[in-house]
């Protein structure tokens, strides 16, 4: 399985991407049916073989030398296309009629192409790359932590607005708050934006371990705690976007309150173990 993965390049990937390009810009031509499943099917592949070839990368390090994992100016420029076609796969599947094609697309293989042309740059030092991604993790945890408070002070505020309409008094003007469509959108929002900086934090810190400490310490409870707020997150995500009961609020708050939780414990864990001051 491996000897076929080693065979992967970065022209696979930049192949596979150009070729769902070339099949959108065809709907200025004429149409057929399959496009969407064509161009869906060369996401896939183009994310299956970059993902791979990635993580090679991560395997293929000699942790004897200095050089740090995934520490280059090239695969760092791998990676944000990377994190640009997933955005772009989910938002497809989401709204496949419409053209935005046109313009994540070219970014993410102009992207791939910037990291070819730094290509032979010589990689960070394994203690920089350590501290580069120690960084990536922190501010990432920290921006997913505040958009979990966001969403759970706008679950909580469509409670007390959707409480106040059924008594009549969502119109005083000393107590006025967001409508509920608002607060309902601001939660869906934060539930995102906390689900993707997560899962940014989760993702960071692995690389950071790996740079810091040669392998990943899966006993510690910080560690333990982070992947099962982001599986959460991922949970509640999917939920809030593909499920739709009568009181979406309602449910979104109660969504919120759990990751909220789950938040609270991984701190408790992070600021009471050697996770939190290595």
């Amino acid at each position: 399985m491996f000897e076929i993965l080693n065979k992967i390049s970065v022209a696979c990937f930049f192949t596979s991407y150009l070729l769902a390009l070339l099949i959108e810009l065809s709907r200025l031509v004429f149409n057929f049916g399959a496009r969407s499943a064509a161009v869906l099917l060369m996401m896939a592949l183009g994310l299956f073989t970059q993902i791979s070839f990635l993580f090679l990368r991560v395997l293929e390090g000699d942790v004897t030398k200095e050089q740090g994992l995934l520490s280059s100016w090239a695969e760092w420029s791998l990676l944000l296309a990377l994190g640009l076609a997933i955005f772009f796969t989910v938002a497809y599947v989401r709204r496949s009629d419409t053209i935005i094609s046109f313009f994540f697309l070219p970014l993410i293989l102009a992207t791939i192409g910037l990291g070819i042309l730094v290509g032979g740059w010589e990689p960070f030092s394994r203690d920089r790359a350590t501290n580069v991604w120690a960084s990536i993790h922190g501010l990432a945890m920290l921006l997913g932590t505040g958009a979990v408070l966001v969403g759970f002070l706008a679950g909580v505020m469509y409670l007390v607005q959707s409480w106040r309409l059924k008594l009549k008094r969502a119109g005083s003007r000393r107590f006025r708050l967001p409508t509920l469509e608002t607060l309902d959108r601001s939660n869906r929002q934060s539930l995102l934006v906390s689900t993707i900086s997560v899962g940014i934090g989760v993702i960071a810190g692995m690389i950071m371990n790996l740079n810091q400490n040669n392998r990943l310490i899966w006993t510690d409870s910080g560690i333990i705690l982070s992947l099962v707020l982001f599986a959460w997150l991922c949970v509640a995500a999917a939920t809030e976007f593909f499920y739709r009961p009568a009181s979406r609020g309602r449910k979104a708050f109660y969504m919120t309150l759990a990751s909220l939780g789950f938040l609270l414990l991984a701190l408790s864990s992070v600021i009471f173990s050697s996770h939190g001051v290595s």
